[in-house]
């Protein structure tokens, strides 16, 4: 057995809180969410017009991927303006009446920053490529070659290949974490740091309530261009250069808190603004944790611990609530299990056999963690992982890694609004990914139709979130891990609610006392079928 204990602080009341502690936040994919003008790609006034699903799910904030000026090579994380809609998304008139109708609906706005790289089609980009002496010349990541002409340094892009492309106008290389189109920001330059900073207080100025920051410890690199060390032995199949290396020196360079605390003055300003990083990489924990660090920093940060994981154990779970004990100064966890750029969980925890059951526990888990909970577009429905074909492939790394690399098309296919509808009531007779048969039975008008559904069983479930405070932001006592059992207890000023998660398709016997709040799958006290939860109360 697997035992994990807690003493953190004692809870605060609900009131006491910032309304983002302990808040469910629904993710949307701009390309896949709802087409208003039937061009087969998702838009901002869709978005706005189904606005009201998500409300009833009982979330408290939508998080907007990228809807920015972008030629569209990384789907809106290759930005080309900072300031502006993308014209294949709506205009800024558009985004200011999604956002309207979203504080009309109580929902919270948090969209995308993308700091660490641009579009090669930035304005930015374009000067600083120019000449090695104009004014934004050392805005990028630009370097020599070595004498026999090879890269400046042994860093890969995390898309494959080297980090470093040659550009004949300045007889340099320029770097690159991802796309050879999206080139490296220097994010030591005081400049760039204020003119991304005047990007993000343009968007506060229009009402947004906070911001997912992508890929943030990519932000500064090492201004020596070390090599970085061959990675360790390890039974992780490598299928790009990139995991190869430890990631030392083209990442997670010390000075970024430096410019989060920047970040964290400018948002201090307006009212109750959140906002989260992404944090990935070998030393991911060590990082959410100074990069949330106090009150100076960002008020959250997310991990890859159930993105990309191939099963769900107990292990998992108690390990992940680890990392975040509740010690003052710590920082607070935010969790997904899906989103736009990792497989759909439910194609890779489960037999497909076991969907059904599967889904409602996973709903039920997520639920019960310490932190913010995200849910991706389509998770309160089910969806799972499209195969999509080569030929109707979009995704730059799914292609240039083909077939070796897990499609993120797959996950991004669009939402089903109605079964019987063209194209599922998408909007379009061909959308830009097609939705897999087995989702379009899975549509959100069959499954309001039916008190039964994974629908349904979302909004009870985070109607009992919002409504017990041990489990909406209170401590975690401890966290068991036996076969596969999970044993969660959550506290929250005199009350406890214990979790318990069998995380296996076969029975196991139980001893365990309080009253009822929620069963799943056929739980009792004294026994948990295949699959099943149950949550019990207790006074203290």
């Amino acid at each position: 057995m697997a035992s994990l204990s807690m003493q953190g602080p004692v809870s605060a009341t609900q009131e006491d809180l910032p309304w983002w502690q302990g808040a469910a936040i629904y993710q949307i994919y701009p390309r896949s969410f709802m087409d208003s003008d039937g061009d087969g790609v998702g838009d901002l006034p869709g978005i706005t017009s189904r606005l009201d699903h998500v409300a009833s799910l009982g979330v408290d904030a939508i998080w907007v991927s990228p809807f920015f000026t972008s030629p569209m090579r990384d789907f809106g994380y290759d930005v080309a303006d900072y300031c502006d809609v993308d014209p294949l998304f709506g205009t800024l008139a558009d985004f200011d009446a999604m956002v309207a109708r979203a504080h009309d609906l109580g929902l919270k706005v948090l969209i995308d920053q993308v700091y660490s790289h641009t579009s090669d089609e930035h304005p930015w980009f374009r000067e600083s490529r120019a000449s090695r002496d104009n004014p934004k010349a050392d805005w990028y990541v630009w370097a020599d070659a070595r004498p026999d002409g090879t890269p400046p340094s042994n860093w890969q892009s995390v898309f494959g290949g080297p980090a470093w492309t040659w550009d004949a106008r300045r007889g340099q290389y320029y770097m690159h974490n991802f796309l050879s189109s999206q080139p490296q920001v220097n994010g030591h330059h005081p400049d760039v740091q204020d003119a991304l900073l005047s990007a993000m207080q343009f968007w506060l100025d229009r009402g947004v309530d906070g911001f997912r920051v992508d890929a943030l410890n990519f932000l500064m690199h090492d201004p020596q261009l070390r090599d970085n060390p061959p990675a360790p032995p390890s039974d992780k199949p490598r299928t790009r250069p990139f995991d190869f290396q430890r990631r030392v020196y083209n990442q997670s360079h010390p000075d970024i808190p430096g410019f989060i605390a920047r970040m964290r003055r400018l948002t201090d300003r307006y009212d109750a603004i959140f906002t989260v990083a992404e944090v990935g990489g070998d030393d991911a924990e060590e990082e959410m944790k100074a990069f949330t660090k106090g009150d100076t920093h960002l008020n959250s940060a997310y991990g890859f611990n159930f993105l990309y994981a191939d099963r769900l154990t107990p292990g998992l779970v108690c390990g992940a609530l680890a990392q975040w004990s509740g010690e003052e100064g710590a920082g607070w966890p935010s969790w997904a299990f899906e989103n736009h750029d990792a497989p759909r969980a439910l194609s890779r925890w489960c037999a497909p056999e076991h969907r059904h059951a599967f889904a409602r526990l996973k709903i039920a888990l997520l639920a019960s963690l310490r932190g913010n909970i995200i849910l991706w577009q389509g998770e309160e429905l089910g969806l799972t992982q499209v195969d999509i074909p080569f030929d109707q492939l979009h995704d730059p790394e799914a292609i240039a890694n083909w077939p070796l690399t897990l499609s993120r098309d797959g996950a991004r296919t669009p939402m089903p609004w109605e079964a019987g509808a063209p194209s599922a009531g998408f909007g379009a007779d061909q959308p830009w990914l097609p939705h897999g048969e087995e989702n379009v039975a899975r549509a959100v008008d069959v499954q309001n139709a039916d008190d039964g559904s994974l629908l349904s069983f979302t909004r009870e479930v985070l109607a009992l979130r919002n409504a017990a405070p041990a489990l909406h932001h209170g401590d975690v006592r401890s966290c068991e891990a036996a076969g596969s059992l999970l044993d969660l207890v959550r506290e929250c000023r005199g009350t406890q609610v214990r979790c318990l998660f069998n995380l296996s398709p076969d029975p196991v016997a139980i001893d365990a006392a309080g009253r009822i709040l929620l069963a799943v799958n056929g739980a009792s006290s004294d026994t948990l079928p295949g699959h099943a939860a149950l949550f019990l109360e207790t006074e203290l």
